[in-house]
């Protein structure tokens, strides 16, 4: 076995022997940059205390990392395209590695800021290419069994991430959430080299850099205005990001119209399997990542469960997400994928409508049923739109196909945590003002704990504390009258601090009822909308991709690296 696989996919008369282990390498480098989000939603407690981290310093922490991810995967897809599909997965890990790195070493906000932003480039690469190699190295007849695989890593990389954060955190301190992304990337690097077969197009005119640079200044432009708008208020730095989103997407698809050769032919989105597509996986992950960033918060807030016990609660999800595979790898190639997709968006639906019963009594058991359905509806859902969208795309695309997958996959988690965390975020504070309505809790304080269900549990917490100071001057207090007042004070607080954990969590627990309520109506609208855009003979369709795609093999050249 040669030490590096120098062979191009493109020019192998039969399928590649080793592909399996190939996609092996692919899964494991879309395991880690999935991970590197879902690790931080438990990890961002200690972070916060380590570095004294405000909300928008925090916000920032998280989506440092989106920002330049969703703005650069289309048009670094195409330069993997042209040059080096293989090469950017290269690069793309040793990007993300080091930036692994420097968040370990980070010391300050602006640090891991930063850090976060390396390493989201380097996911920018990594994303595209490995769609574009698993599209390259399986043949047609496998590659939806391929694609289905894929998606289910994405599926165990959103539970695993808290899981894997909270048995670090068990130990160390947050920084270590960063480190245990370089030995994984160092492994992918090697096996990359050694099993992943080179691969480029066969032929490849002139990268459209205006079209790419556009691409980059619209989606950039429109993740901004979409995490600093909701959460930070429309400001002149939002409305400008608006402002700036929506002349760069004209500018962008006029230029696309009318340039011989763009970087992405906006006229695909005439057809309705491929826009039915992009827009499920869009408002699944809408779903998904919103669903995911308050669940999180009410297992660890609300139900007082550690990092590493959050994470375990949440595995159902990840073992559902196979069972889904499983099924829509058998029921799609006999229904078609608008009955899968459109089944598993019904089923996200519900997942949602479930968690709209959740209360202050709830417990974990009431979490379950969501998590395995939501599960479940991943599976069903999301390999067909995948398989549908990379299909549309020739061989010399197939970088750009895998960028349009994912943009689609990040603006949707993008959107659903801005949506979702501000409509949570507002019902809170409204509860919670309801709920303390005549305490006399002082304004300063209740607003305090209006930021955030943690910031509520730490002015209760506060309050305890404060009583817990007047008992033990009680005790030391040699005059009774003095003991009885001190004690009369402490026992009125500590009746205060235990109304305020109450009013806390009862008011994020229907903050969270109400939030799935918005979520649940936006998602089943949209499914309305997929199932009337996917045409019914989409299944039979697939074969068409393919006829082209064996036409375009004959053309392929020499060899690549």
């Amino acid at each position: 076995m040669r030490l590096v696989m120098n062979r191009p996919a493109e020019r192998t008369d039969r399928p590649y022997a080793r592909r399996w282990w190939a996609l092996l390498v692919l899964c494991l480098s879309l395991l880690i940059i999935v991970m590197a989000n879902t690790a931080l939603t438990v990890a961002a407690p200690d972070m916060t205390r380590s570095l004294g981290l405000s909300s928008a310093d925090l916000q920032w922490v998280i989506d440092g990392y989106t920002v330049p991810y969703a703005a650069l995967m289309l048009l670094l897809g195409a330069i993997g395209d042209k040059y080096s599909r293989r090469g950017a997965l290269v690069l793309g890990l040793v990007v993300f590695g080091g930036g692994a790195v420097f968040g370990y070493l980070a010391d300050s906000a602006a640090t891991v800021i930063t850090a976060r932003a390396v390493m989201g480039v380097g996911a920018a690469l990594i994303m595209p290419a490995t769609l574009s190699l698993l599209a390259a190295t399986f043949p047609r007849d496998e590659r939806a069994k391929a694609i289905t695989l894929w998606t289910a890593t994405a599926g165990l990389a959103i539970a695993a991430g808290p899981v894997v954060a909270g048995a670090l955190l068990k130990h160390h301190g947050w920084a270590s959430t960063f480190l245990i992304n370089v030995p994984i990337a160092a492994v992918a690097l090697v096996a990359a080299l050694v099993l992943v077969p080179p691969s480029k197009a066969g032929h490849h005119d002139r990268i459209d850099y205006v079209g790419g640079l556009l691409s980059v200044l619209w989606i950039g432009s429109l993740v901004y205005m979409i995490i600093e708008g909701p959460h930070f208020g429309w400001d002149a730095k939002a409305i400008t990001a608006a402002a700036v989103a929506a002349a760069g997407l004209v500018a962008f698809v006029l230029w696309e119209l009318r340039h011989p050769r763009p970087i992405l032919d906006v006229r695909r989105f005439a057809d309705r399997r491929f826009a039915g597509s992009n827009l499920a996986v869009a408002l699944f992950f809408l779903a998904v990542f919103g669903a995911f960033y308050y669940l999180t918060q009410h297992l660890q807030f609300v139900l007082g469960y550690d990092a590493l016990a959050t994470g375990l609660r949440m595995l159902p999800l990840a073992g559902a997400v196979f069972a889904g595979s499983a099924l829509t790898g058998y029921l799609t190639p006999r229904v078609g994928m608008k009955w899968t997709v459109t089944a598993g968006m019904v089923g996200g639906t519900a997942a949602l409508a479930l968690l709209t019963r959740v209360d202050a009594s709830s417990s974990y058991g009431d979490f379950v049923a969501p998590l395995v359905i939501l599960g479940l509806a991943i599976g069903l859902a999301l390999s067909p739109c995948t398989d549908a969208i990379m299909g549309a795309f020739p061989e010399a695309e197939l970088g750009v196909g895998g960028a349009v997958n994912d943009t689609s996959l990040e603006l949707g988690g993008s959107l659903g945590i801005a949506i979702l965390g501000s409509l949570l975020s507002t019902s809170y504070a409204h509860h919670l003002s309801g709920a303390t309505a005549g305490s006399r809790l002082p304004a300063s304080a209740l607003s305090t704990a209006q930021d955030s269900v943690g910031a509520g549990y730490a002015v209760a917490q506060g309050i305890g504390d404060k009583a817990r100071l007047l008992a033990a001057q009680a005790a030391r207090t040699s005059d009774p009258h003095q003991a009885a007042q001190l004690k009369a004070q402490a026992a009125q607080l500590a009746q205060g601090a235990q109304r305020m954990k109450d009013a806390v969590g009862s008011s994020f627990s229907d903050a969270v009822a109400h939030t799935s309520l918005i979520g649940a109506l936006i998602l089943g609208v949209g499914t309305l909308a997929v199932a009337l855009l996917l045409p019914r003979g989409a299944a039979a369709r697939e074969a068409e991709p393919a006829e082209a795609e064996e036409d375009v093999k004959e053309l392929v050249g020499s060899g690549v690296n």
